[in-house]
């Protein structure tokens, strides 16, 4: 297939006419003053990075039955049962019955007043336990939202399908499978603070917990564009990364997002993953059929998998499934230039970025997208950036070399036309972020610098 995309285009598509009135955004935060445990530091001018992630992070929040874990990393438990729900799974019409506990985060006032927001949640989900994530917002005019699900989430599937929650709006903003948007930009409304609030949920009657390592949020205010100015190259580097091709699965297990052909965001997740020396277990790799190529992209397209969205594009979702790898933290965020992404090359950090683009828009990939993930690995002496995109034909042919001012435009971009014409949305530098949980001197400076530690 030449049209790499996945089940995110239709997330695109819905996003079209928002884009057209000049409106891919979000909201959200309550109306009580409150300062985060932590203060955070902003990725630049138009995003705002927030998270609790240290134990005094933990130990500031309201719970209700979790209970705050110090340690080398610290995280949030179940203490004791707050009370039991039923809970039946949209995707099987299973209902059980579950203990839970919750957690709810202060109230961080973004230091962008914006119109999306994206959460990402690092945790470790043994067997017979999962995890809800919500947020609450506060409007610009002092109104509040209501409780958004942004996820109900488990490493495994075998006691809850992870799923996004479609059809949530109050009228004045929804949320689109992982990105909550404010519907009408124009209107000048805006997000200005928020809270996140975690439910953990277990088997009644058992000791077992989820451990919640890391929450937060990314808000932002993109400016509609349809350009983005050029950048001046300012390095020349390439990291190793292990090369893998979506295409070289084309037509496997169907069941995740109509099989490999779609997987470019799992596929990029595995080649990170494996940079930072992870990767599943002989054990995990068991349930792939013998005799298949790279048996952990097959993984990471079923752990990814969100049974809403019908496909492996959920950016939190692949967030998480790579902070179930040992010692890994991950988070999705927006980026402002290529000189941020140089930033982090420079530290030895790839980055995960997604974008969408016609055929002629960028030279030497011979297709077009209306969404697709691709790592990029480093650059060239003349500024050209250097990706491994799957899709390629082969493991071989995944390494590409991109002109730097197209690639630049079509990642930054907020609006775009399709072949007919149209205008369609872009992603604005949304990219995934995956590092060690403890990173190296240089790694820590640059992560601070976005406000993601």
């Amino acid at each position: 297939m030449n049209r790499p995309t996945s089940r995110r285009t239709v997330l695109t598509a819905a996003l079209a006419a928002a884009a057209t009135a000049g409106a891919v955004s979000s909201s959200a935060g309550p109306a009580t003053a409150a300062t985060p445990s932590r203060p955070s530091s902003t990725a630049g001018p138009a995003v705002d990075n927030s998270s609790w992630h240290t134990y005094t992070d933990w130990r500031a929040g309201f719970g209700a039955g979790t209970r705050a874990v110090a340690g080398r990393r610290p995280g949030l438990v179940i203490g004791h049962a707050e009370g039991r729900t039923d809970y039946t799974d949209p995707h099987t019409g299973t209902t059980a019955t579950w203990e839970y506990a919750t957690w709810t985060s202060p109230v961080h006032r973004s230091t962008v007043p914006a119109t999306e927001v994206i959460a990402s949640w690092n945790a470790d989900t043994p067997a017979g336990t999962w995890i809800q994530i919500e947020l609450q917002g506060s409007y610009s005019d002092g109104t509040s939202t209501p409780w958004y699900v942004m996820g109900r989430w488990a490493a495994g599937d075998g006691d809850i399908r992870r799923s996004s929650v479609d059809d949530q709006t109050d009228g004045r903003s929804s949320v689109w499978t992982d990105t909550f948007s404010v519907d009408d930009p124009a209107s000048g409304l805006r997000l200005v603070s928020y809270r996140l609030r975690l439910t953990l949920h277990r088997i009644p009657g058992t000791r077992l917990t989820p451990t919640v390592r890391r929450l937060g949020a990314m808000a932002s205010d993109i400016p509609d564009r349809f350009t983005v100015p050029a950048s001046t190259p300012g390095l020349a580097r390439e990291l190793w990364v292990p090369r893998y091709s979506q295409n070289v699965h084309a037509g496997e297990y169907p069941e995740y997002d109509n099989g490999g052909e779609a997987w470019c965001s799992p596929t990029s997740s595995q080649m990170i993953i494996e940079y930072w020396g992870r990767r599943p277990t002989a054990e995990d790799l068991a349930w792939v059929k013998p005799g298949l190529a790279d048996p952990q992209v097959c993984h990471a397209a079923r752990f990814t998998y969100d049974y809403q969205y019908e496909g492996c594009g959920n950016w939190p979702f692949n967030a998480a499934y790579a902070a179930t790898y040992d010692e890994m933290s991950a988070v999705v965020t927006r980026l402002n230039s290529l000189t941020d992404l140089e930033a982090l090359i420079r530290a030895g950090i790839p980055v995960i970025t997604s974008q969408s683009f016609l055929k002629e828009e960028l030279t030497g990939a011979g297709y077009g997208t209306s969404g697709h993930l691709m790592t990029v690995i480093g650059f060239t002496a003349d500024g050209d950036v250097i990706a491994n995109d799957p899709a390629s034909p082969s493991n071989e042919a995944v390494r590409r070399v991109y002109k730097r001012r197209e690639w630049e435009n079509i990642w930054l971009r907020t609006k775009r036309y399709d072949a007919n014409g149209k205008v369609r949305s872009g992603t604005g530098g949304v990219c995934y972020l995956y590092w060690p949980a403890r990173p190296t001197p240089v790694q820590r400076r640059v992560l601070k610098s976005f406000g993601l530690l």
